[in-house]
């Protein structure tokens, strides 16, 4: 179940009951909201064919393109309340903020979406989580050329928050955050500046290694032309919300 739809089966159950609760129209009666819902999230995770999802499912493609809408809206309906928006975060917690990279369409006419840190295209988003690893909070996606402490400040997060008890990379220099010491010119960091860095960097290591959000949920298509940014937002808010409800206890 984990690997097809990329919840575990707790999840899937979870987000069903869900689903009924709130009425969903439009999908095919002859599969059942439970094939349905299966379809919608393989084509989700995966991103192969609709026509290899109906055979394996035993219906047509044009019944899996009406599946696919229909449960499509219903999730982002039915998962409204999981994600946090920055006015929602908790204040006087320590929080661990990084940047990644959710893969996007390459194409050479869409340079914004380029990442030079990375070195390939895609869409920064910043990620909040708690020292003990819990998923807090993701920003709106921005072109992956946009550096992650402008997208921090473009996403609003730090207006009227003190993150002084939160840990960042260099990146973060300059926001009240705890960051590495950067080795001062002509000269070596003290003892006491190498052994901040190496527990700072411990925290953050463990933190990035726990959430890869946008390689459990889903698989954007790759060497296809990019959508206009608005569908690129929703695909990968979609993702984010998938991420939080899944990790979510």
């Amino acid at each position: 179940m984990e690997y097809t739809t990329g919840l575990p089966t707790a999840k899937f159950a979870d987000l069903l009951i869900r689903l009924r609760e709130e009425g969903v129209e439009g999908y095919p009666p002859s599969m059942g909201l439970r094939d349905s819902l299966r379809a919608a999230l393989i084509r989700m995770r995966h991103n192969i064919p609709q026509a290899v999802i109906g055979e394996q499912l035993g219906v047509s493609q044009p019944t899996i393109s009406r599946v696919v809408k229909a449960m499509t809206d219903a999730i982002a309906r039915a998962l409204k309340d999981v994600l946090l928006t920055a006015e929602e975060v908790p204040q006087g917690c320590d929080y661990v903020v990084d940047g990644t990279l959710f893969p996007c369409w390459s194409w050479r006419n869409h340079r914004e979406l380029w990442s030079g840190k990375h070195g390939t295209t895609g869409m920064n988003v910043q990620i909040l989580v708690r020292l003990n690893g819990e998923f807090m909070w993701a920003s709106d996606p921005y072109p992956g050329s946009m550096h992650d402490v402008a997208a921090l400040d473009a996403s609003g997060l730090l207006e009227g928050i003190d993150p002084s008890g939160w840990i960042a990379d260099k990146g973060y220099i300059g926001r009240g955050m705890i960051t590495p010491h950067k080795k001062p010119p002509n000269d070596e960091l003290s003892e006491a500046a190498k052994e901040a860095n190496k527990s700072i960097n411990r925290i953050r290591r463990a933190e990035r290694a726990h959430h890869r959000p946008h390689q459990v949920l889903e698989n954007p298509p790759h060497r296809l032309p990019p959508p206009p940014a608005h569908i690129r937002a929703d695909h990968h808010r979609r993702t984010l919300t998938l991420y939080s409800f899944k990790t979510t206890p």
